[in-house]
């Protein structure tokens, strides 16, 4: 029986022939612009220029623009940390919320404790294993056995360790004309509920995302008002959650495993973090 060592050496090498033989990125994160639909919870994104090209320039004529931005930190593509949500006072950590919040930051378990991710990712697309590929209906609860019949159809089990993104065919509307589409308070949005965030934990996963804002199922004319899903993940199990993804060219390419990579602000004691998230495969 032969053997083969890989040392970190070699290891790299191989690594950097995989991207020198020719890769193809996936972009999962929503551009950031004004207006875009986002959580009526969240402070909007905002941009302007305080100094345009012309406004002051220099001896040799040289000019400079520069900008300044506001936004909540789950506003567009962004992570949710474990201080994003607490249930009957308590942290993931099991540390008490209203002390860990005392001086305006979330020490403990802020974004700058998100490590970067490198990992395995799946993409589920629950329409395509429903028979429905535009997407699912609005306010449907995505289940344990939409999530299994999906990973079953594309022969991508789940492993642990994985960054797991569900599509569920909302993303289409991210650009619609009428950003309440998108927003969905009236018609409910499609996503999992508690026992597919308990299923997806249970797999042992890093991550899950998805291409709503809030993850979860939203039923109709319910908003935000109870989210059940950030429970089990971000306050029992420990796992992360991304929103706002960018999924429907991974799913029209049938792109179902690839490597993730991502990587949040380290803004001390946030609950949260804008990213720009990849999905990268070999280009062949």
């Amino acid at each position: 029986m032969t053997t083969t060592n890989i040392t970190p050496d070699t290891g790299t090498a191989a690594l950097l022939a995989a991207v020198d033989a020719g890769v193809r990125t996936y972009d999962l994160g929503r551009r950031l612009s004004i207006g875009m639909p986002q959580s009526p919870n969240h402070p909007p994104f905002w941009h302007a220029l305080p100094r345009r090209h012309g406004d002051a320039v220099r001896s040799d004529g040289g000019s400079a623009a520069n900008d300044i931005i506001t936004m909540g930190t789950h506003v567009g593509t962004h992570v949710d940390a474990f201080s994003h949500v607490s249930q009957d006072g308590r942290l993931f950590d099991g540390s008490d919320a209203s002390d860990a919040g005392r001086g305006g930051r979330y020490a403990e378990l802020g974004a700058h404790t998100i490590a970067p991710m490198v990992r395995r990712g799946v993409l589920l697309d629950v329409p395509a294993a429903l028979g429905q590929p535009d997407g699912c209906d609005p306010g449907y609860e995505i289940t344990p056995a939409d999530l299994s019949a999906a990973a079953d159809r594309q022969g991508t089990p789940i492993r642990p360790g994985d960054v797991v993104l569900v599509r569920s065919g909302w993303g289409r509307l991210f650009d619609h004309e009428d950003r309440n589409r998108y927003i969905g308070l009236t018609t409910g949005v499609p996503g999992v509920g508690e026992a597919g965030a308990t299923w997806l934990a249970d797999q042992g996963i890093h991550a899950a995302g998805a291409d709503t804002i809030a993850f979860e199922c939203l039923r109709p004319g319910a908003g935000h008002s109870v989210l059940p899903a950030h429970r089990v993940l971000l306050v029992e199990r420990g796992v992360y959650i991304i929103e706002t993804m960018a999924l429907e060219e991974l799913a029209a390419d049938n792109v179902h495993e690839f490597l993730f990579v991502l990587s949040p602000l380290a803004i001390f004691g946030a609950t949260g973090s804008p990213v720009r998230p990849l999905a990268v495969i070999a280009n062949g």
